[in-house]
């Protein structure tokens, strides 16, 4: 399902809690996002109910996906790097060494790193900045925070859409047709009218089902690099904050509806955190919430669900840092 050109109401859907257990600085590049004020939610999970508007929902024909071409790819040192498929929203890479090796994806200012697998399985990145001249360099650790140069690839990029990098899969939210996650969002968009019907539902089921787990959170919260998978979360039916952003997406992006995960702050202390932004055609509004045409609204999933206060603070200051 292409998304060249839509009028859209947008979604904020903050997949939340604190971010001590989901910090993605396993992806440690990126510019800061503006400070903007969220719609605060005082709603509880099961059911929110409420009306929708728009144009008729129809279920994808396919699942987009994103795969790395290793017949396409361009041998490089130590690996192989794949933008054969940048207009469409993304890159790959594949390496190998004894030492830490990251993904650097450049646009002018603006970079993001990306951990690579040192055994050679590849990753998929998201063309998230836009339209530009990017380079794309696999980097080695030499000791501490020192990374050295091993291969680079530029490439101009000119995207199909704006939406191509939030419509498929990729290493922070990876899934594939056949996923239990994928088959879950089928079966909680089956009867919707429009696409408002498709996020109250989803919306509805993970505020009522999903779980954030503190001793998961505890764990990881002096480790980096975590990387969430959606299908062990929809199976553990718990998670920390990434967890609920990756699998939100999964759901959304698989019913093409574009779905960005968002990490960045949350006031009024500044908590690291993790939410999603949707765009979805028509509108949504019930006593808790209200999603108009041509704007955006700030939903949060886990605050929603369990009344976040302490670990997401009051649900109404953001600020954006990366995007995927």
């Amino acid at each position: 399902m292409r998304r060249c050109a839509r009028v859209a109401a947008g979604v904020v859907l903050a997949a939340a809690l604190t971010l001590a257990g989901c910090s993605s600085e396993g992806s440690d590049g990126g510019q800061a996002g503006a400070r903007t004020g969220g719609t605060p939610m005082s709603g509880a999970a099961g059911g929110s109910q409420g009306d929708t508007s728009g144009p008729g929902y129809s279920e994808p024909s396919q699942v987009l996906l994103s795969t790395f071409d290793a017949a396409a790819a361009e041998p490089v040192k130590n690996g192989a790097i794949d933008v054969s498929s940048v207009a469409e929203g993304y890159a790959g890479v594949s390496a190998t060494a004894a030492s830490r090796l990251k993904f650097q994806v450049v646009n002018g200012d603006m970079s993001y790193n990306y951990d690579i697998p040192q055994t050679g399985e590849p990753i998929i990145v998201p063309m998230n900045m836009g339209d530009g001249a990017y380079d794309f360099r696999i980097m080695m650790n030499t000791s501490g925070s020192s990374y050295v140069e091993l291969a680079s690839v530029s490439q101009n990029v000119a995207l199909e859409s704006e939406f191509e990098p939030f419509l498929r899969p990729n290493v922070f939210c990876n899934y594939t047709a056949d996923s239990a996650c994928v088959a879950k969002a089928f079966e909680l968009a089956r009867g919707a009218e429009n696409e408002g019907d498709v996020v109250r539902d989803i919306y509805d089921w993970m505020t009522a089902t999903i779980t954030y787990d503190q001793a998961k959170a505890a764990e990881l919260s002096t480790t980096t690099g975590y990387v969430p998978d959606p299908d062990e979360t929809l199976a553990t039916k718990s998670g920390i904050c990434f967890d609920y952003a990756s699998l939100a997406a999964a759901m959304f992006r698989s019913l093409g509806i574009p779905c960005k995960i968002v990490t960045g702050y949350v006031s009024p202390d500044d908590i690291y955190h993790a939410w999603n932004l949707i765009y979805i055609d028509g509108s949504w509004v019930s006593a808790e919430i209200s999603v108009e045409s041509d704007t955006w609204c700030r939903i949060d999933l886990t605050f929603a669900a369990s009344g976040g206060s302490a670990t997401v603070g009051d649900g109404t200051g953001y600020t954006d840092r990366y995007v995927y």
